[in-house]
């Protein structure tokens, strides 16, 4: 006796229940960017192909220590500043390939590629954006009419209290070339020590001067006429912004999306943003033509500058416990 059908109902449950399973097998695989909010613009990663996904985590940190966990849970590609990214073991880190991209870079970038070691090293890093540090004033046009003066602002009398300082001691250090008299003044000119969220302190008064990467300052100096920004003579520490291949990953990274960073019609549109990737000045020049005067030399500084500027790599056992010494020597004494 043949079976009786089932009924209609019971065959539109059974569909509904595998539809998932079936659109499940067909659903790619996405290959994910990890990296720390705030930097990389939103301009460039609206452009991740389709098999890509972005995930931000709120601090370097978190980036950071996702690269040093399980291979299988590390991401396909990772963001961190220069920084970060040097202080991690060598071994959760692979080449990053794309010689023909790294080729079209400035040869400043060089070393930030291979994260400071020496030439002939793996290329492990594609150092897409460059930053150097830059004083913001507010409402200080006296300072600012001296900005020949560079870093030695910082220690104007008329700052103390009244300055925002980066959160890395090193940075500071390095910014009165570990000189210890004129770090201790630093450290008592100090309001606070924070980079990332120490602007408010600035935009609401309390303070006057501040320590900041430039891509930070560009924006608000297009809105708010009571700012100005001194990008020392002497030159200024930079930061490198640099997307790493962790160790495991097997994906290739997205080429067509990275070579969008480097030129038009992305380019102009990240300089306007003060994003400033490490490519020949004559391309800059070129991409920043519609810009402000202003901006534009912020941006585009002269070439003697530019050299003057310096990076930081990692510091050995024997230099960070001087260093460390000489930052705990010149605390200011607590009342």
């Amino acid at each position: 006796m043949p079976a009786s059908p089932l009924p209609r109902r019971q065959l539109l449950q059974l569909g509904a229940a595998a539809l998932p399973l079936l659109l499940g097998g067909c659903r790619q695989e996405r290959h994910r960017l990890l990296a720390s909010r705030r930097d990389l613009p939103a301009l460039w990663t609206a452009r991740l192909p389709r098999d890509w996904s972005l995930r931000s985590e709120d601090e370097p940190a978190a980036v950071a220590e996702a690269l040093r966990g399980p291979a299988a849970a590390r991401p396909a590609l990772a963001q961190l500043w220069d920084g970060w990214a040097t202080s991690l073991p060598a071994s959760v880190l692979q080449p990053f390939g794309s010689a023909g991209l790294l080729s079209r870079l400035a040869p400043l970038a060089s070393p930030a590629s291979r994260l400071f070691a020496p030439a002939g090293a793996p290329t492990v890093a594609f150092p897409w954006a460059v930053d150097p540090w830059v004083l913001l004033l507010r409402d200080r046009p006296d300072l600012a009419r001296r900005r020949d003066e560079g870093w030695g602002l910082l220690l104007d009398p008329s700052l103390r209290g009244r300055l925002v300082l980066p959160s890395s001691p090193r940075l500071s250090l390095s910014l009165v070339q570990a000189d210890p008299q004129r770090l201790r003044q630093l450290r008592r000119a100090s309001l606070a020590n924070d980079e990332r969220d120490g602007l408010s302190l600035l935009l609401s008064g309390e303070a006057e001067a501040m320590v900041l990467p430039r891509r930070r300052a560009v924006p608000l100096l297009r809105s708010d006429p009571r700012l100005a920004v001194v990008l020392p003579q002497q030159g200024a520490p930079l930061g490198w912004n640099l997307l790493l291949r962790p160790a495991g990953a097997a994906v290739e990274p997205p080429l067509e999306w990275l070579e969008a960073v480097l030129q038009p019609p992305l380019l102009p549109r990240l300089l306007a943003a003060g994003w400033v990737p490490p490519l020949p000045r004559s391309q800059l020049e070129v991409a920043a033509t519609s810009l402000p005067a202003p901006q534009r030399q912020l941006l585009l500084p002269p070439e003697a500058v530019l050299q003057r500027c310096w990076s930081l790599p990692p510091l050995t056992a024997d230099e960070r416990r001087t260093l460390q010494q000489l930052w705990d020597e010149a605390a200011p004494e607590t009342p």
